[in-house]
């Protein structure tokens, strides 16, 4: 395999749909991207695991948003690990790349090498999607019963967007940290995306969908990180009885949005008794950038209200 083969395989995101039944769907790969989020931080094994499997759910669902909106994850639970959140930036232009960010909270004291998930506890699974100036924001919640961060985004879609939905992740330690996901959706017949459309009755969608996720059951982890199988190779193994449809692939990278400009900002709206209060025994007040890591220091007299 050559290193433009490679290139063209990890990092990117793959829509296609089954043009012989009511079926979209969406493959991801992560290796570098997600390293770089990952690398920010020092997380064991269980906390860097659920991060990983969050940022896959997030790069698959944030596909649908449209260009130059937001989609966002909070995790939050009572258990060791507290909170995982991702932030999903949609191209601002066809051909563009998506930009992906994530961070988890957790008490490192408490966190065992157990099953990761049994580890956020009870708590709430959330979806918050952004679409700008002028339009009203959108959130959906989700209680964390559903014994995986997978399960619980197909209970999200059944409930909020009363799609069927499926996902397959398949996440990986060796020297790096690799990921894949795979997701299919049964969609309404009166459905944009659907090129190839033939009457089918309630029965033929029941059978159609039921095939789809027995094969979506069947992929095996080393074929979802690769890098033997293409994804278009593996869509083609698991979904060739109903003619698989891939469309351009999006490319998918790391990327972090804070800036000292923002944190001031954020900080324009307290007085100069509570800079005060922020302010180190330097004089200066920092910040740091939970996702990315970045460390601002500031001089605290070009700060608040009264800046």
């Amino acid at each position: 395999m050559s290193i433009a083969e490679k290139i063209a395989w990890d990092d990117s995101l793959l829509p296609f749909q089954l043009d012989r039944a009511d079926i979209r769907g969406r493959f991801v790969r992560l290796d570098g991207a997600l390293n770089q989020i990952l690398d920010q931080h020092n997380y064991p094994d269980p906390v860097a695991q659920l991060v990983a499997e969050a940022v896959v759910l997030t790069a698959l669902i944030g596909q649908t948003i449209g260009f130059k909106a937001k989609l966002s994850l909070q995790i939050r639970g009572n258990g060791p690990i507290r909170l995982i959140a991702t932030d999903y930036f949609a191209p601002e232009d066809e051909g563009e790349a998506g930009q992906i960010r994530a961070y988890a909270s957790f008490d490192s004291e408490q966190v065992r090498a157990v099953d990761p998930f049994s580890q956020i506890g009870k708590g709430m699974f959330a979806v918050l999607i952004d679409q700008g100036k002028g339009q009203a924001p959108y959130q959906g919640i989700t209680p964390l019963d559903a014994g995986s961060l997978a399960n619980c985004a197909e209970t999200y879609f059944a409930q909020s967007e009363q799609l069927a939905t499926r996902f397959a992740l398949a996440i990986a330690k060796g020297d790096n940290w690799r990921a894949a996901g795979l997701v299919l959706q049964h969609m309404p017949k009166a459905s944009p995306l659907k090129v190839v459309a033939a009457p089918v009755d309630t029965e033929a969608d029941a059978e159609n969908w039921n095939r789809a996720t027995i094969m979506l059951e069947s992929v095996q982890q080393d074929e979802m990180i690769g890098p033997s199988v293409s994804p278009a190779e593996l869509l083609y193994r698991l979904f060739h009885e109903d003619s698989p449809r891939v469309f351009d692939p999006q490319p998918v990278r790391f990327g972090c949005t804070c800036s000292e400009d923002k944190v001031r900002q954020s900080m324009s709206i307290y007085s100069a008794k509570d800079i005060a209060h922020m302010t180190t025994d330097a004089g200066t007040l920092t910040a740091d950038c939970q996702f990315c890591g970045a460390h601002y220091v500031m001089d605290p007299m070009t700060l608040g209200k009264d800046a």
